[in-house]
């Protein structure tokens, strides 16, 4: 009886297998446009100092350059005698600055999800074994 059904068995579940898992939905979006060097560096750079200067104005921030012993005054006469290259560095630190993750956040939350596991699995009088 299974050798009657074996051959439309496969043909559905092969049907079912390329209709659900292999299509995907059409994607179609406006493409960007590449500016030239002279425009992308002139906006790239007061981009990233805006980044730079509001990664300034976090107080963890001002109190270390503080500590350095740096002046809000010596802090922007420098920003401004950076050149490109050093700008974009820069910008890239104060992201992570801007962003306030350090991966803590996440270490807690892998905790926590432990946690929870371990506590369900004990509440269900499932015990784990480490060998």
């Amino acid at each position: 009886m299974v050798s009657r059904f074996r051959i439309p068995l496969l043909a559905l579940t092969m049907a079912i297998y390329l209709s659900v898992f292999l299509t995907s939905p059409a994607l179609a979006g406006i493409v960007g446009s590449i500016p030239s060097p002279e425009f992308s560096s002139a906006g790239t750079r007061a981009e990233e100092i805006n980044k730079v200067r509001l990664a300034l104005e976090n107080e963890v921030v001002r109190a270390k350059l503080a500590a350095f012993g740096l002046t809000a005054e010596e802090i922007q006469q420098k920003l401004q005698d950076m050149d490109d290259q050093q700008i974009s560095l820069l910008a890239q630190a104060s992201d992570d600055v801007l962003a306030g993750g350090d991966g803590i956040g996440v270490v807690i939350g892998v905790l926590v999800i432990i946690l929870l596991v371990i506590l369900i699995l004990k509440l269900m009088d499932k015990s784990i074994v480490v060998k």
